[in-house]
């Protein structure tokens, strides 16, 4: 099969095509929901346009080199050229969106926290959602990847508040919006003074612009910076802007805590690749250095925060949130090395991420449909009702931990190698990879506890009967966990679409 046969349908409308998908489904949901009032059936209509629009991303992924290493959004002599362009960088982060929803909206169909009431309205919001994050890994200027992170935002604020009849989720929401709000004054200004010292938006232009020798810092660039790291800092919850997760996380309904922990998170790792990535690599050492080392700082301190708080967890959730704190710093260790090998490893973490942060989500949320609460004392006895789920809970949370063979310490190899060797030398951020492998160890001990939990702890009385998830839920958390022991084993399933993803994010405009 020829992709061009996409080119020759829809044009320069190519380069949208999947998000265009995604945006027709949302608005038919409603309807749907209107005429059937039935939660499945939004359901399987939601999961039919997601796929769709999945099978033409990865023929299109697939075909990009035929198609011209890129696609622009737009005709030659139209104002809005090139506002958006598909690339291998963006037709995978597409596609990890794209499974992140998948998961989010098949258990919502099935999960007691998302009550019928608005259901209709509800999926419209999930695939509102992952339509922005598309348009923002496919967007070429910052207030194109702006208005993309707004939609998701707005979405998900209220996608939060939806789980009706639970005070926390209203707390949680209005956390959200109260923190979201100055997430965006801070982005929104920092754009400006941006554009004030630079005159331009374009991503490629600010790249040229900073590369240039007689290039100095203005006070306004740097302000810019700064504001827009703080405000996109609040996106993927990074230390110090990272207090609104853990309410959130514990306030939302369990698919709506999974879609944000792997999806909207992994939006905002994409905003600081997109965007900073662009304007320092290859810049020469003296001008991007500070700009290293205040990443490197971000990093380090939100892997500690994150697994040091999380000891103190007695809510899974809660430190299922710290513990995605800890993962964002991890991949802020790519921002800090600014290197393609480094950033070929953070871009392999956020996959596999998705897979065990998913998974954990995902049964926390079956056994909170099947009557079990969130303390990590109600997984006493686990193993031996239900011994499968049990297990799998244990290959995730080992997972995270970095425990090999599986996935995560695949991804963390990769990761934390380019803080240690760069082109075969010694690299000067080694002092951060060994505060990952610290941290990591770290993380093992809290992991541990509800492994030890389910394995070694005893139920409570009267709480010791067999124990039994819906079919759904089954069926996505046996998927994750099989990737999970396939990308520790097989790695370069992913990890060469991620290399070809680096190289061309960081290439493409020079």
């Amino acid at each position: 099969m020829d992709a061009t046969i996409f080119t020759d349908i829809f044009g320069y409308y190519t380069a949208i095509l999947p998000m265009l998908l995604i945006l027709v489904g949302a608005l038919v949901m409603p309807a749907v929901y209107m005429f059937t009032r039935k939660k499945m059936a939004v359901t399987i209509a939601s999961l039919a346009f997601l796929i769709a629009s999945a099978v033409v991303n990865i023929i299109m992924l697939h075909y990009i080199d035929s198609l011209g290493d890129y696609i622009y959004f737009g005709s030659e002599d139209a104002p809005y050229c090139g506002i958006f362009m598909y690339t291998s960088f963006a037709g995978l982060l597409i596609l990890l969106f794209q499974v992140v929803a998948f998961f989010a909206i098949l258990v919502s169909g099935v999960s007691s926290e998302v009550t019928k009431l608005h259901f209709g309205a509800y999926g419209a919001l999930m695939l509102i959602a992952t339509a922005g994050m598309m348009f923002v890994v496919s967007s070429t200027d910052l207030i194109g990847i702006f208005v993309g992170v707004e939609a998701v935002s707005i979405s998900s604020y209220a996608l939060v508040t939806l789980k009706r009849r639970d005070p926390r989720a209203a707390e949680a929401g209005v956390k959200y919006v109260i923190i979201g709000g100055l997430s965006t004054a801070l982005t929104i200004y920092g754009i400006s003074m941006i554009y004030g010292a630079l005159g331009t938006i374009d991503l490629a232009v600010i790249g040229a612009k900073t590369h240039d020798p007689d290039f100095t810092y203005s006070w306004a660039f740097i302000i810019g910076i700064v504001t827009m790291m703080a405000g996109y800092g609040f996106k993927i919850a990074a230390a110090p802007f990272h207090m609104w997760a853990p309410d959130v996380y514990e306030g939302a309904a369990t698919p709506v805590s999974l879609f944000l922990a792997t999806g909207s998170k992994k939006m905002g790792l994409a905003v600081f690749f997109k965007i900073f990535l662009f304007m320092f690599v290859g810049v020469t050492a003296v001008k991007v250095e500070p700009v290293q080392y205040l990443f490197a700082i971000v990093a380090a301190v939100s892997m500690t925060v994150g697994n040091v708080v999380a000891i103190a967890q007695n809510n899974i959730k809660r430190m299922l949130a710290y513990s995605s704190i800890a993962q964002a710093g991890y991949i802020l260790i790519a921002m800090a090395v600014m290197t393609p090998y480094a950033l070929t490893g953070g871009l392999f973490h956020m996959f596999t991420h998705v897979f065990m942060k998913g998974g954990a989500f995902l049964i926390v949320g079956a056994l909170i449909c099947a009557g079990v609460g969130e303390k990590i004392s109600d997984y006493n006895g686990l193993a031996k009702r239900n011994p499968l789920l049990a297990f799998a809970m244990m290959i995730f949370l080992f997972s995270l931990a970095g425990v090999p063979p599986l996935a995560g310490f695949t991804s963390k190899f990769v990761l934390f190698s380019g803080a240690i060797y760069n082109d075969g030398v010694m690299s000067q951020w080694i002092w951060l990879a060994f505060i990952a492998i610290l941290n990591s160890a770290i993380s093992l001990y809290y992991y541990v506890r509800v492994i030890k939990a389910m394995y070694i702890e005893r139920p409570a009385k009267g709480a010791d009967q067999k124990l039994a998830i819906g079919k759904v839920f089954g069926f996505a958390i046996a998927v994750c966990a099989i990737a999970v022991v396939v990308l520790g084993v097989y790695p370069d399933i992913i990890l060469d679409p991620c290399a070809t993803a680096a190289n061309d994010l960081l290439h493409w405009w020079m």
